[in-house]
């Protein structure tokens, strides 16, 4: 059900442990024998939505092709707080130079889905979609989008090559919203939606009367965007997007708008507390 560009995935994990280990774990060569096997338990600290165990799985391959690996959650799933979620075996060096990237990428992939799961649960019973924003960090979209859908959620764009999204600036240059909107179906892949962002009331007739696929409210006021979905009628979609909390979120999909994303997805989860105990293999 989720998947992982192996190839981005292998590149990824190779950046992050050559961050990491630079010219070799120089503690770990010194104190543990080369031939020593260890198994590692990953244990959960506090309750958390599982997401990031191909990416762990990996990182400590990545370091030894005799490392082997059981989840006792698939991703997604809740996991209890005190739990093992999964074991990892194979030689001590490996297991122990690994350790911290398999650590932060699990720690911060379950973190990001945790919080999408949090976001989704809250909008319950609306039809609003809770979707994610490229408000992510450098090098790491790729699995802080994948968790996000393993929380619930739904991505928005990957890149700028996705879709398009016309924001203020744009308009600002091509000297009116009907204008960026015109240039857009003209120089656009014709099968790419057009969205365009937009902050006032005006702003959305004149987002209809130009056509547009999508209407992005930014930053409006409960009753503008009350107004905002009486005024389009269900003749476009329509999103929310600017100061969405959790206590806020509710709200905001009363109001009957399609989507809603939210940036605090991926750019400020917290981190899980999820910690790993070796064992020696005799």
């Amino acid at each position: 059900m989720y998947k992982i560009d192996p190839a981005i995935l292998d590149k990824l994990v190779s950046n992050a442990l050559q961050e990491d280990l630079g010219a070799g774990d120089i503690t770990t060569r010194a104190i543990v024998p080369s031939e020593l096997e260890a198994s590692g338990e990953f244990v959960a600290k506090e309750e958390m939505v599982l997401a990031g165990w191909p990416v762990a799985v990996r990182t400590f391959q990545w370091l030894s092709v005799n490392t082997s690996s059981q989840c006792f959650f698939k991703e997604g799933d809740t996991v209890p707080k005190g739990s093992i979620l999964g074991r990892m075996e194979g030689p001590a060096f490996s297991l122990l130079s690994g350790e911290r990237v398999a650590l932060n990428f699990l720690q911060r992939l379950s973190g990001v889905a945790t919080l999408t799961r949090k976001f989704v649960s809250a909008v319950s019973g609306f039809k609003a979609v809770i979707l994610d924003t490229r408000k992510t960090t450098p090098g790491l979209r790729l699995v802080e989008k994948y968790a996000v859908r393993v929380g619930g959620g739904m991505n928005h764009r990957w890149g700028l090559a996705d879709g398009v999204l016309i924001k203020e600036n744009h308009i600002t240059v091509a000297g009116s919203l009907a204008e960026a909107v015109s240039r857009a179906r003209v120089g656009a892949d014709h099968l790419k939606k057009i969205e365009v962002e937009v902050t006032t009331l005006d702003e959305v007739a004149q987002a209809l009367e130009a056509g547009t696929d999508v209407i992005l409210l930014d930053n409006m006021a409960i009753n503008e965007i009350k107004k905002a979905v009486a005024l389009v009628d269900g003749k476009v979609p329509l999103e929310v997007s600017g100061g969405v909390t959790l206590e806020n979120v509710r709200e905001l999909a009363s109001t009957g708008v399609d989507y809603i994303s939210v940036g605090a997805l991926t750019h400020s989860p917290k981190a899980m507390d999820i910690s790993l105990e070796l064992k020696l293999l005799l």
